[in-house]
């Protein structure tokens, strides 16, 4: 699968604000995605049962008030509040989930 062209593209309502998200990976509780926001993108805080990491491919975000360009990399721990996230220009994120181990 080609991340770059117009093909496999879903609209991702997870993320509202006209977020669109091409999957490339999801088994076994593991899942990647591409991730296209749009200009003037919002997005309130949250948190997820996994750890998630982001892989800036193109343009730029800002999350808890630092801002993220092309090349830079964050990862959050399972559990962690993060945001808000936003994006005045548009970026694209390669998105990563580890799978959920629950503890015994």
């Amino acid at each position: 699968m080609n991340l770059y062209d117009d093909s496999h593209w879903q609209e991702a309502s997870e993320y509202g604000s006209g977020a669109e998200k091409k999957t490339l990976r999801d088994e076994n509780g593991k899942k990647t995605i591409l991730l296209r926001l749009p200009e003037n993108f919002h997005m309130a805080n949250h948190t997820h049962v996994t750890t998630e990491q982001h892989f800036i491919l193109d343009g730029e975000y800002k999350s808890e008030g630092k801002v993220y360009h092309k090349g830079d990399y964050q990862v959050f721990s399972a559990h962690e509040n993060h945001g808000p996230l936003e994006s005045e220009k548009g970026a694209l994120v390669l998105v990563v989930w580890d799978s959920y181990q629950p503890k015994n």
